[in-house]
């Protein structure tokens, strides 16, 4: 259930598996009947669906795997302790854009796997069978929602025993900012993310004004069972 997953905190050192909910990705992923006891801890993703909790009685704050947010921390972590970091996800030239942006700013950062996030019939069995092999200490995908959770679950079931995270759209919007912060300082200020989003994508229009209310209010129904 995810009211009973939500978290404020990780840890690199305990096995564990992290995901990030939107209202948007609430929604697939609750269309997709993905269990969220498949993950250790969720964070709230979207500071819109922060305040609907809260107002719910929830003490939960914004955590997003970006570099507004998880992502700085968990990768000076990772360098500072030397631990095998795994990136999976997006196109072929945006993974490599991205990789090279977060090694030139996070010195020592062992990127030991570094893949995109599509595959062939056949190529996700192998790829998880390698991750399983060369256990990265820290795996980050990047598919969208359900895939991204999907995978690390099924990575958790091979036998992997590290640390992973979804992070949604982190690596496209490393590849196509002009260096590695995708939001202005002052609209991660002013928590105006989404409206820039709109404004870098418009084809996400749909998802922030039909998709976003449409989701909190199955949420809000939800909570209503769960509270029962």
């Amino acid at each position: 259930m995810f009211f009973n997953r939500l978290c404020s905190q990780f840890s690199l050192t305990s096995p564990a598996i992290y995901t990030f909910v939107n209202p948007y990705s609430y929604g697939v992923l609750r269309e997709s009947k993905f269990s969220f006891d498949k993950s250790t801890g969720v964070f709230v993703d979207g500071i819109g669906l922060v305040w609907v909790l809260r107002l719910l009685g929830l003490r939960v704050s914004r955590k997003s795997f970006d570099m507004t947010s998880l992502a700085p921390q968990v990768f000076t972590e990772a360098a500072s302790r030397g631990l095998d970091v795994c990136l999976v996800g997006s196109g072929d030239n945006e993974i490599c854009s991205a990789s090279g942006k977060i090694s030139a700013q996070f010195e020592g950062l062992k990127l030991s796997i570094v893949r995109n996030g599509y595959f062939s019939k056949g190529d996700r069995e192998t790829f998880l069978q390698q991750l399983v092999i060369e256990s990265p200490a820290v795996v980050v995908v990047g598919m969208g929602s359900p895939l991204q959770e999907r995978f690390l679950a099924d990575l958790w079931e091979l036998g992997w025993r590290g640390v992973g995270f979804t992070c949604g759209g982190f690596f496209h919007q490393t590849a196509s900012s002009k260096n590695i912060d995708y939001y202005p300082y002052w609209i991660d200020r002013l928590n105006l993310r989404w409206l820039y989003r709109m404004y870098d994508e418009p084809k996400l229009i749909r998802r922030y004004l039909i998709d976003y209310p449409k989701n909190i209010t199955l949420l809000l129904y939800d909570f209503y069972k769960y509270k029962r």
